[in-house]
């Protein structure tokens, strides 16, 4: 494997200096590291400047609708459980109309991953405050400024009984690759918070902006599996940042719980053979002249 096998004939047209390439290239180099070949990958896109990545990536991929990347890439991770999934969303997508859908995918700890960017903005559509834009943001939805407080995705993920719950940001790429395979390694549902500076519509959170208060958690011996400081870590947002890993433990998948549901029962199987049908029939049933 060699990262040129993730490449696509399509070349990104996001603006020059997005944090959408350092994210793109991270995933490319976490895909070929964990040595996964493109035909065991599908990443699910939301609708946004994130969901433009579709074209730019060689592996299977599926443009969900506004918000509902998630269940389309639980679905195919219950329907096979050899690939490797992953679901991309910007935070307008996921955290506004994808709401409820990341709520229960935490509960329900399918094994995939989820990557959301985080740049407090939408910006494929010019630049109205997001779900995560800071109070007092001024954009064109909010000329008067945000009066309300920002969705924190990464402690909401926490609340909410996610088991690997990380932050990374697009100026690290090394950091971010490194926290990416650590998700897909991960047995369950993996969240990566990313921090992805929109350099045409949010002139606040900027690379500088970052790079004056982001730190890394490891680098400070931060104890992933102590559930209690990962919150108060998730809580710290001002003069310093934190990235890294939040959180980690290990529970049961939904896959596990299916397979000890079918033992215990008896009577259902999480591999069950899908049955034939025949197209014809059908289309001539439920089509009308």
């Amino acid at each position: 494997m060699a990262i040129e096998d993730y490449n696509s004939k399509q070349k990104p047209t996001w603006c020059p200096g997005c944090g959408n390439y350092a994210i793109w290239m991270s995933i490319k180099a976490a895909l070929d590291e964990l040595g996964i070949p493109p035909h065991k990958v599908l990443i699910v896109y939301g609708i946004g400047c994130s969901g433009n990545m579709f074209n730019n990536i060689n592996v299977y991929g599926w443009h969900a609708l506004h918000g509902r990347a998630l269940p389309v890439a639980i679905g195919a991770k219950l329907a096979n459980k050899d690939l490797t999934v992953i679901a991309v969303a910007g935070d307008g997508d996921g955290l506004g109309e994808g709401m409820g859908h990341f709520i229960h995918a935490l509960r329900g700890n399918v094994d995939i991953t989820y990557l959301i960017h985080e740049n407090k903005v939408f910006g494929l559509t010019a630049g109205q405050s997001a779900p995560t834009s800071m109070k007092g943001f001024v954009s064109k939805s909010t000329p008067e400024g945000v009066i309300e407080d920002p969705t924190n995705a990464v402690s909401l993920a926490l609340t909410a009984g996610g088991e690997f719950v990380a932050r990374g940001y697009a100026g690290k790429p090394e950091q971010l690759k490194n926290l990416i395979k650590q998700g897909i390694q991960h047995k369950g549902f993996s969240f990566v918070d990313i921090l992805q500076p929109c350099i045409a519509f949010n002139k606040v959170n900027t690379y500088q902006y970052y790079n004056d208060r982001v730190y890394d958690l490891q680098a400070e011996n931060h104890q992933a599996e102590d559930f209690d400081k990962a919150f108060i870590k998730a809580e710290e947002w001002g003069a310093k940042i934190p990235t890294g890993l939040f959180y980690q433990a290990e529970g049961g998948t939904r896959e596990d719980n299916l397979i000890k549901e079918s033992d215990e029962k008896d009577n259902l199987t999480f591999e069950h053979k899908v049955e034939k049908r025949n197209l014809e029939r059908i289309i001539k049933n439920y089509s009308t002249n």
